[in-house]
């Protein structure tokens, strides 16, 4: 089966106009099986998107209309593609429970969908850790240091594996070193091994699957898929699923960089 599991659409506020159907056309010509559209899907209540233009995610009020226009493309594609409705939650520190009503409310409409972390929680503060390299900056100096800052994205992917997110609760973990987005800026000095073992060993506990994401290979700073390709290799050697990901929000990305995946074949 060749299948992209990260894609998202034109409900996104800081993607593009490309309609559900060039992403499935493009997804057919490519020959893929299936493709899981996994929308941002809107934040918790209560919890207000420190992006500038507070575009991170739909609004509540688009969650019905993309449901009804991924059930509608889904019917008419159903002799030449599976295509899954999908989100991708945020898991944000203190916002769990929001987050799991949420959950319960659209959960029974969702096929497969994705659990990743954008927001920090740093001086009573939330940060969006991929914005752009300046906040990323920011950040570095509010946590004291690069590694702190890594150290605190880390704990928080591993407070969502575990979290109590409801029956819903998606079952792939998001690009998961989504901390070296600006690694070329920011180089990573420091060991991470450890937590990062510790973060696989809970997610194979949980049963749950890795976003192989390759969308940090078209980011300047970045030139890396996530996982990092050792992090990639470990998680395979624990018999945990690798999910390819184009984490598309044009068209044009859909499936890109599928080689990467296919000749993944750790030593």
């Amino acid at each position: 089966m060749k299948k992209d599991g990260h894609i998202h659409t034109n409900y996104c506020p800081h993607g593009t106009p490309d309609s559900l159907e060039e992403y499935v056309q493009l997804a057919i010509n490519k020959g893929f099986n299936e493709i899981s559209f996994t929308e941002h899907a809107p934040l918790p209540e209560g919890f207000t998107d420190p992006t500038p233009l507070r575009d991170s995610a739909m609004q509540l009020s688009s969650m019905d209309d993309y449901i009804r226009s991924i059930e509608h493309i889904k019917k008419k594609y159903s002799n030449d593609l599976r295509i899954n409705i999908g989100l991708e939650i945020d898991y944000i520190e203190n916002y769990e429970q929001g987050t799991k009503d949420f959950l319960n409310e659209y959960g029974k409409y969702l096929d497969d969908s994705i659990l990743s972390v954008h927001f920090l929680h740093i001086s009573d503060r939330y940060y969006c850790i991929d914005y752009d390299d300046k906040t990323f900056g920011e950040m570095v100096k509010l946590a004291g240091s690069l590694q702190t800052l890594h150290h605190t994205y880390y704990e928080t992917v591993l407070k969502s594996i575990r979290s109590s997110l409801g029956q819903f609760k998606p079952k792939r973990i998001g690009h998961l070193t989504l901390a070296h987005k600006f690694q070329k800026k920011f180089p990573v000095t420091f060991d991470i091994k450890n937590i990062m073992i510790n973060i696989l060993s809970a997610i194979k506990e949980e049963q749950l699957e890795v976003d192989f994401n390759v969308a940090g290979l078209r980011k300047e700073l970045c030139g890396d898929i996530y996982p990092l390709p050792w992090i990639a290799e470990l998680a395979y050697q624990q018999k945990i699923p690798l999910i390819y990901g184009s984490d598309a929000h044009s068209a044009r990305d859909l499936g890109k960089d599928y080689e990467k995946y296919i000749s993944f074949s750790p030593n």
